[in-house]
């Protein structure tokens, strides 16, 4: 019995302690009185766990709040103190690696982008992966001992739980656990891996003009196409964690593919991935006669879809061309999710959400003589820190769970 007494009595001290570390946590200090009253507990039981989260390092007390309105003994303050630990976010793609490192509040202290070539091996990668980091920590005054918690988003099918990249046909010198395995000895904190397109997806929900919405898909657009999709307010994984692989939809019946499934691309994103957007811009290119735009387009090698999107900023004619022609195609895919999902909002992210307005009134018209309303679309305010943001909330989230013993609701309830 006195064991059962202990561990009840141990189990609302831990409650306790996390409601006053949620509240305290979205101010920059309140005195006791007003925080023993945000929770609906005693001050004295507030006190207690204030002191126990003292000493844990999480809270300090501050100078006495003077208010000469006010008769009697001035209030004290206490703080959250958001820079007792820190958590570290990773986006990895053929591209680039993005590292972004934050207090435990989510206020980043440190970023840092690095590009890749387009055959950067995995070694390599996962060196310069390591550079990076460590730099992006010296920036900020940090070591990886002040890091509680790290995530990594990357292309392909991955298994959170075993921290394993089960495929990834982008970047195959990180397939298997190397990835997890090397960061964890560098950085000697725990480290989640996940899908980057679910990563980027939450982090959209996060950072993302304060977006909110319960019913959403994000699809990337870029080399490849993934989704990742949100029904009633939850990432939705499917049974094998690898929902929203929509690149592999076969949509079409003429039998012109662009690119030939090179690289393990499924019909759909060959269809109106980024290889396909710069050979329909070559076409486009050559019927128009605009050769100076095609020999540039040639010239910028593993670079030619950023030519092109340029080109679509710059309002060149057989650039606008090739996305009308990928967003007839792309309209057929939002129609599918629509039909099976109907969710209230498409996002678009990736490269290509860096068309903007243009790349949405060219699937808006497409969609127009669709049957069923169709989803509100707009493009990622993120880009192409989607991603990471998303790893850095799943750390946060981690720590709140292990460190502070908060759901995750606490977080996006905060932020």
């Amino acid at each position: 019995m006195e064991q059962l007494v202990a561990a009840g009595t141990q189990f609302m001290r831990e409650v306790n302690a996390a409601a006053i570390l949620r509240h305290l946590r979205t101010e920059p200090s309140m005195s006791v009185s007003a925080l023993a009253k945000a929770v609906g507990l005693s001050r004295q039981a507030v006190t207690r766990s204030l002191n126990a989260l003292a000493e844990e390092g999480l809270v300090e007390f501050g100078s006495l709040a003077r208010d000469s309105s006010r008769a009697g003994r001035p209030a004290q303050l206490v703080r959250f103190r958001a820079e007792a630990g820190h958590a570290l976010g990773v986006s990895i793609s053929p591209q680039d690696l993005r590292v972004v490192v934050s207090d435990l509040s989510g206020t980043v202290v440190a970023a840092e982008a690095v590009q890749l070539g387009a055959r950067t091996g995995g070694d390599e990668v996962l060196e310069t992966l390591q550079t990076a980091v460590a730099r992006t920590l010296s920036s900020a005054g940090l070591s990886a001992g002040d890091l509680w918690f790290a995530s990594a988003g990357t292309p392909g099918i991955v298994d959170p739980a075993a921290g394993v990249i089960k495929l990834i046909p982008s970047m195959p010198g990180l397939a298997g656990d190397v990835l997890a395995r090397r960061l964890k000895e560098s950085l000697g904190c725990p480290v989640y891996l996940d899908n980057d397109v679910k990563l980027a997806t939450q982090g959209e929900r996060w950072r993302g003009a304060e977006r909110r919405e319960d019913s959403l898909v994000m699809v990337h657009w870029g080399e490849r196409v993934g989704a990742g999709i949100v029904l009633n307010g939850e990432l939705y994984r499917g049974a094998s964690n690898d929902a929203g692989d929509v690149g592999f939809l076969d949509l079409f019946l003429d039998g012109s593919s662009g690119s030939g499934h090179p690289h393990g691309l499924g019909p759909f994103e060959d269809r109106v991935g980024g290889a396909e957007i710069v050979r329909q811009a070559t076409a486009a290119a050559g019927r128009a006669g605009d050769d100076a735009f095609a020999a540039a387009v040639a010239a910028a090698g593993e670079r030619a879809l950023d030519a092109v999107l340029a080109a679509v900023a710059d309002g060149r004619p057989a650039a606008l061309e090739a996305i009308d022609v990928v967003a007839r195609r792309f309209a057929k895919g939002i129609a599918v999710l629509r039909a099976i999902l109907n969710p209230r909002l498409v996002v678009i992210g990736g490269p290509l959400a860096g068309c903007g307005e243009t790349l949405l009134a060219a699937l808006r018209r497409h969609l127009a003589d669709e049957p069923l309303d169709q989803p509100a679309l707009e493009v990622s305010a993120l880009q192409e820190d989607a991603v990471v943001h998303g790893a850095l909330l799943h750390s946060l989230d981690e720590i709140e769970r292990t460190r502070f013993g908060l759901v995750r609701t606490g977080r996006h309830e905060g932020h």
